[in-house]
């Protein structure tokens, strides 16, 4: 006789686990891409107008601080109204469970029916998830929504502000350390390699070409790069600066 483990008869979500962490990655990646992006375009547009390293570092400085904080704030808001909406509809489920049970339950087989199920056994599956847990079992084929898995702004915020700070520091360091004859090119260098790389990450990610999202990512940063350094150059030569 054999019988079945806990785990058995409860899987956990393997599957969505892990698309749920490839998300966190790949957020982080393109908030990396960004922090490197926008800090680097301002540090090499100051460094057209001057080579000394005070209004560099405080020019980067203030768009590190600024960047992160705009990051965290716009993921703050817009994960807020997810998880607000999911709160919503949670409740919303809830309360009519408690007021139409039944109603909720020939709703619960009638989604079954249409996912291919006979009546016996969409009536069966009905009966046997409702008896566990009613209010989970609608949220899940009714929504899609997991009652344990409503996303948290701070946490969001915070990763998103983190992963733009790591990719910042890259071009400010960059600008700061390499000698003066040399740093905007290089720093063009190591910039353009780091766009190349978190373009190949974040396609790997989401199953895309590496090689066409590093190209792209790699030309808009240049062209960024380019724009600035340009614009800094003709302040600084006018004396507008």
């Amino acid at each position: 006789m054999t019988t079945e483990s806990t785990t058995d008869l409860h899987p956990e979500p393997q599957g969505a686990d892990i698309a749920a962490k490839l998300n966190w990655l790949r957020a982080g990646v393109l908030g990396a891409n960004d922090g490197i992006v926008s800090v680097a375009a301002v540090v090499v547009g100051v460094a057209g107008v001057t080579t000394n390293n005070g209004p560099i570092l405080a020019a980067g400085m203030a768009a590190l601080a600024g960047g992160a904080i705009s990051m965290a704030l716009g993921e703050y808001v817009s994960v807020s109204s997810q998880s607000d909406s999911q709160r919503h509809l949670i409740a919303k489920e809830r309360d009519e469970l408690r007021d139409q049970p039944e109603a909720e339950f020939k709703e619960l087989v009638a989604m079954y029916r249409h996912k291919g199920l006979s009546a016996e056994t969409a009536t069966k599956v009905a009966e046997e998830l409702t008896e566990k847990d009613p209010l989970r079992a609608h949220l899940d084929i009714e929504l899609n929504i997991d009652p344990d898995e409503v996303v948290s702004p701070w946490h969001a915020a915070i990763a998103s502000a983190v992963s733009f700070l790591c990719g910042a520091v890259l071009p400010l360091l960059s600008i700061l350390f390499f000698p003066a004859a040399m740093r905007v090119w290089l720093t063009f260098i190591v910039v353009l390699v780091a766009l190349a790389i978190t373009g190949a990450v974040g396609a790997w990610i989401g199953g895309g070409s590496r090689s066409r999202a590093s190209i792209r990512v790699v030309i808009g940063g240049a062209i960024a790069l380019a724009t600035t350094y340009a614009l800094g150059s003709l302040l600084g030569t006018t004396g507008a600066a």
